[in-house]
């Protein structure tokens, strides 16, 4: 088996962050930028190859990735992560041992919120998963058909999500899905947990942000579960949103975006 990684980024036109993310095996960057181009190193330690793009949306980018990917494991990357060296090993040896199509590692800086042991992942435990934690078996997901959703994700208009989504797609084609808690490296901090990340859709918790996650998480998960998560969000997360309003008004803007439905929108 070949290991390789899928880092969708904005704004490279060189392969230099393939050494400051300390990737040590193939490599496939998308760089969503004002030109397009292509450019492919051969090194000791894999082929690296540059798809720069003016395509635009982080699904977009992802679904690039799957389409021109060389490897049989694909691990997918942002721009903020620095992989232990013992990523590959890491990765390939839990392909072995497991009978997965998809396999979720965990990251050193990153609480889970997920029992600390190898478990299957279903429709619910998915929710707890984030894009940076997922590999995957490129001929299983070809042959499901599953693809990244570009009207969700950043760039869309839509807030976050597509991951989720994207699981659940797989989980419903019959796909099997695990998780394994072991650390492949960390990852800046999200708004997830700080509140203070930027990015390229995230700029606070406003109306905005909450209205978006209504969107998402109705087109995701259906109408009376996203008003539950939406009530859970509000309440489990106050603290981290304290400074910008209080939960009733979190859930209120959710439950606007989960009235409106309108997943189709795509201003940004």
């Amino acid at each position: 088996m070949k290991l390789e990684v899928c880092l969708s980024c904005m704004g490279e036109k060189d392969l230099s962050i393939i050494e400051k993310t300390g990737i040590q095996t193939d490599a496939l960057v998308i760089s969503q930028c004002d030109e397009e181009g292509f450019v492919q190193e051969c090194t000791p330690k894999g082929v690296h190859r540059l798809l720069m793009t003016q395509q635009r949306g982080l699904s977009n980018s992802r679904n690039m990735a799957l389409d021109n990917a060389k490897g049989d494991i694909l691990l997918l990357c942002d721009d903020d992560e620095k992989l232990f060296p013992f990523h590959v090993w890491t990765i390939l040896s839990a392909y072995e041992r497991l009978d997965a199509d998809i396999i979720c590692f965990r990251f050193a800086n990153q609480p889970s919120r997920l029992a600390q042991r190898e478990q299957r992942l279903n429709k619910w435990t998915c929710l707890r998963i984030a894009s940076w934690q997922i590999t995957m078996r490129k001929d299983a997901i070809k042959r499901a058909n599953v693809r990244f959703d570009p009207r969700m994700g950043a760039g869309s208009g839509n807030g976050a999500g597509e991951e989720v989504q994207f699981l659940r797609d797989c989980l419903s084609a019959g796909l099997k899905a695990w998780y394994v808690p072991e650390d492949i490296g960390t990852v800046g901090n999200s708004y997830y947990d700080t509140g203070e990340a930027e990015g390229t859709w995230f700029n606070g918790f406003d109306e905005k942000f909450f209205y978006q996650r209504g969107v998402s998480t109705r087109h995701t998960l259906g109408l009376a579960p996203s008003i539950a998560y939406a009530a859970y969000y509000a309440l489990a997360k106050r603290k981290m949103y304290a400074k910008e309003m209080n939960p009733v008004q979190a859930f209120a803007h959710t439950l606007k975006g989960i009235v409106a439905n309108d997943i189709d929108r795509q201003e940004v």
